[in-house]
């Protein structure tokens, strides 16, 4: 029995660019199960960065329904979205985004100061999250004094520490070497071994082969929504 936890209909987004109206997505339909691993592709300039920032709730459709965990979030406002980024979506950038002068510990528990967790909480749960990336013994290092395949693990502990709906990856190995990038994707898999969704953003084949199902983006529409048999 399928379990929804992102359906998309007709989702369009448009810009305006001096006179010109740029159609970045073009009548999207998508649905995502619970506890899928869902690869996006596309070339630069396909839409899949302007999808991945609707559903992440960062930008808003120009026309279409977006439903996130039984939510209609694409007709919210921005505090409601700024909420249910923090509560439903674990984000993993490129470039990790993380704070420099902070602990690998307090980058993690930075999702939490929103939440109205207690600090003692808040430390237990960043922790947490610091052991299931095996970085327990890192956790008072600064970004600096961390490796890029430890700063990316940092960045995916953060992702995890409140508990989202759907982790949502953003070209997660696109600034590491390839045998870090392995390393990281096999984290990916387990993540989703314990019951994650994730949905990956990359242009990378041989990234999106980890993923269990391939939607490929062109000119603003789903060219192909395939399984991976492999």
């Amino acid at each position: 029995m399928s379990n929804p936890i992102i359906e998309i209909q007709n989702i369009a987004r448009h810009f305006k660019v001096g006179t010109e109206l740029i159609k970045a997505l073009k009548s999207i339909d998508l649905t995502i199960n619970k506890n899928e691993f869902v690869a996006l592709m596309g070339q630069s300039g396909s839409g899949k960065s302007t999808l991945m920032n609707i559903l992440g709730c960062l930008d808003t459709p120009t026309e279409g329904a977006y439903t996130l965990n039984n939510k209609r979030v694409s007709d919210l406002d921005d505090d409601s979205l700024a909420s249910i980024r923090n509560k439903e979506i674990g984000f993993v950038f490129q470039t990790f985004n993380l704070l420099p002068r902070s602990t690998a510990l307090e980058n993690v528990m930075l999702p939490l100061v929103y939440s109205g967790i207690t600090k003692d909480k808040r430390i237990a749960m960043a922790t947490d999250a610091l052991h299931k990336v095996s970085l327990a013994d890192r956790m008072n290092h600064r970004p600096n004094e961390l490796s890029g395949g430890q700063r990316q693990r940092v960045a995916i502990a953060r992702a995890l520490v409140n508990n989202p709906s759907i982790i949502l990856a953003d070209e997660p190995t696109g600034n590491l070497d390839s045998a870090t990038s392995v390393e990281i994707m096999k984290l990916f898999q387990d993540i989703h071994d314990n019951g994650n969704t994730v949905v990956l953003v990359t242009h990378e084949e041989d990234i999106a082969l980890h993923a269990h199902r391939i939607v490929r983006l062109k000119d603003g529409s789903i060219e192909s929504d395939i399984l991976n048999k492999n």
